[in-house]
């Protein structure tokens, strides 16, 4: 009799989640099986081999996969569980593929062949040496910092074409499922197989690639957001994760996990390389990359030699003259709207809210439109013609009098995509106008509609930040950003830099070629820093500014953070124990600094209250010594959370 730990995909209560078994038959690690726990049937992986234990033991039921998970995915799952105190069965939650146990029909969908590659990879000396920096360092985390149009793509590439030769893997990461197109088509031009894995697939095509890659004998390059991370291909040699500032590498729900965070350690462990290439780098992650021996590299000019730097204005949204043709869209920007237009040329308006007004109130009493669940402005949606609020997505008919004092007078303010649509139609009727944001239904998004936009037959693109990432798009001639500081004042740490990152990258969909290009953005604060750093695309000095506002604030990189949360049906419920853990903490833990108790940004969602605590670190263990006081299940917590709010 062989006996073996196995973690199971439910969970069951051990502090360890790991689970003995018995077997008659022999199991390796990493294999897939299906145990019983408790009165029900589970999927597990096994991570060890031991001994007869000193309590009865059950059976292992059967194996589900004859072929083991590699080695990697295994640690990954360890790992994650003790970097982020998750207990391990939900991590192989986000591990395994759902309806793991079904048998599937094998269709070759998301699966892109091509018997007629290209070998050549035009690289110039820039780019040689970047990917010359990647090879030679010691590090096995490099943070590739390459200005927007600097043809980062052609590294990775070639990057991933060397671990080909030597029979090994690559994972490429992008921020959005929007982007697997894009990159798909390029990949593919240089791959035998390249295989795609995100969230809007089926379940069946989720399973069906995840069971392809894991009995693939050939090196494949897989393509996909966050989760692609945990393809189990067999020889990875090379793990790249692009835009790697946005914030969408990080999971906000349990397994709350840093795509980059696990990278780096997989490659430190295995021996490969994570590659992170961005414009506009965290400032956590060029921190520390600059302190770390060899793992920056650089590249500071644009890929196509000759490119023409668009020509960018910035209007003042307080100047009224500026908007004598339109409420919204400056004189400045309906002309350079027009000329495009005139030119055969596409347009990009964005604007990062969406909806078609955010606040709603009455112009006689002051009376505001709240969610009653969440107690948060509700968003007007012209085309529903409803009323929604963006937390917990409940609807309102509009209102057309105040409840307060029935009067008439109701406004709508604010500018949002829906409206930014609304009014380009009425503008540009003859004109094609597509609108991409959260709101977009499936058929129609970015990743299924990107041909089609790139080929420039959409002449005004209007969208979110899901526009402002990683798009080249060769017919673009005028970028419109409605509003550059939408979100410079929210309260949190990182709001600054967000802004930042945004509008630097979306000034960079345009001057990429030889091709002449206009910017127009329009703020309320021009003078501010932020704005003025974003607009020149001056990542150097927004660096310096910002890291000294951080280490004047001991904020990150030099602190650690953890967000404590608690919900509770009553507001005093949830001011008393946010009051006890606060001082629980400052009681046990004298090195910490506590921030709060205080309201939680979105202070009512649902029938909860929900109260925070802050607390700040310089050592991240003694973090994680916090967590393992017993807080209650009303709480939540969130270590090196991205934001506070």
């Amino acid at each position: 009799m062989y006996y073996y730990e196995v973690i199971p995909n439910v969970n069951i209560g051990a502090t360890r989640g790991v689970l003995t078994y018995e077997s008659s038959a022999k199991f390796r690690v990493g294999q897939v099986v299906e145990t019983p726990v408790g009165k029900r049937q589970a999927i597990a992986i096994v991570v060890n081999t031991t001994t007869k234990p000193k309590f009865p033991t059950k059976p292992i039921t059967r194996a589900l996969e004859d072929t083991i998970l590699p080695e990697h995915i295994v640690s990954a799952v360890i790992w994650l569980s003790e970097y982020y105190r998750t207990p391990k069965p939900t991590v192989l939650q986000a591990v395994l593929p759902v309806g793991i146990t079904k048998k599937r029909r094998c269709k070759n969908s998301n699966v892109t062949t091509s018997n007629h590659l290209k070998r050549a990879l035009p690289l110039n000396k820039q780019q040689f040496k970047a990917i010359d920096d990647v090879k030679n360092t010691t590090s096995n985390t490099v943070l590739l910092h390459g200005v927007t149009g600097s043809g980062k793509t052609n590294v990775y590439i070639h990057l991933a074409q060397e671990e080909l030769s030597n029979d090994r893997s690559s994972i490429i990461l992008v921020p959005e499922i929007s982007l697997t197109t894009q990159l798909v088509n390029n990949f593919s031009q240089y791959f035998p197989n390249v295989v795609v894995i995100h969230s809007n697939q089926t379940e069946a095509e989720r399973h069906t690639n995840w069971e392809r890659i894991l009995r693939s004998d050939k090196p494949l390059v897989v393509v996909g957001p966050r989760s692609a991370i945990f393809a189990p291909v067999k020889k990875l040699g090379l793990v790249v994760i692009d835009e790697a500032h946005e914030p969408s590498y990080k999971q906000e729900q349990s397994p709350k996990y840093n795509s980059l965070r696990l990278a780096s350690y997989l490659a430190k462990r295995h021996g490969f390389k994570a590659v992170f290439g961005t414009a506009t780098p965290l400032v956590t992650d060029y921190y520390l990359a600059k302190r770390a021996l060899g793992a920056l590299a650089t590249m500071k000019k644009p890929a196509v030699s000759g490119s023409v730097a668009p020509q960018i204005s910035v209007v003042n949204l307080t100047t009224k003259h500026n908007f004598t043709k339109h409420r919204f869209f400056s004189n400045q920007l309906i002309t350079s709207i027009e000329q495009s237009l005139n030119n055969g040329k596409q347009v990009l308006l964005f604007q990062n809210k969406r909806g078609s007004a955010n606040l709603t109130i009455c112009g006689n009493c002051g009376w505001q439109a709240l969610c009653s669940n969440c107690y948060i402005p509700l968003t007007l949606h012209t085309d529903a013609y409803k009323l929604i609020c963006h937390l917990c997505g409940k609807k309102y008919n509009i209102t057309t009098s105040c409840p307060n004092c029935n009067n008439t007078d109701i406004v709508h303010k604010g500018v949002g995509t829906k409206l930014i649509e609304s009014e380009a139609t009425r503008l540009w009727p003859k004109v094609t106008i597509a609108r991409f944001d959260g709101d977009t239904p499936k058929e129609f998004t970015l990743n299924n509609q990107f041909e089609y936009v790139k080929s420039g037959k959409t002449q005004i693109l209007i969208g979110t930040q899901v526009l402002a990432k990683g798009l080249d798009l060769p017919n673009l001639e005028t970028v419109g950003v409605v509003q550059a500081d939408a979100n410079l004042s929210l309260p949190d740490f990182n709001s600054e830099e967000r802004v930042f990152q945004l509008l630097s990258q979306v000034i960079g969909r345009v001057g990429r070629n030889d091709q002449p290009s206009n910017v127009i953005i329009q703020t309320y604060q021009p003078e501010s820093e932020t704005i003025r750093f974003g607009t020149n695309q001056d990542y150097a000095r927004f660096y310096d500014y910002l890291i000294k506002k951080r280490r004047k604030d001991g904020l990150p990189p030099f602190s650690y953070l953890l967000k404590l949360t608690c919900s509770y049906k009553t507001e005093s419920t949830a001011v008393r124990n946010a009051r006890q853990v606060a001082e629980l903490i400052r009681e046990k833990y004298p090195t910490v600094q506590v921030l709060g108790p205080a309201p939680s940004f979105y202070e009512r969602r649902g029938e909860y209250y929900r109260w925070q605590v802050v607390v700040k670190s310089k050592k991240r263990a003694t973090l994680l010594q916090v967590l393992s006081e017993k807080l209650g299940r009303n709480w939540q917590f969130d270590i090196d959370p991205n934001s506070l709010l």
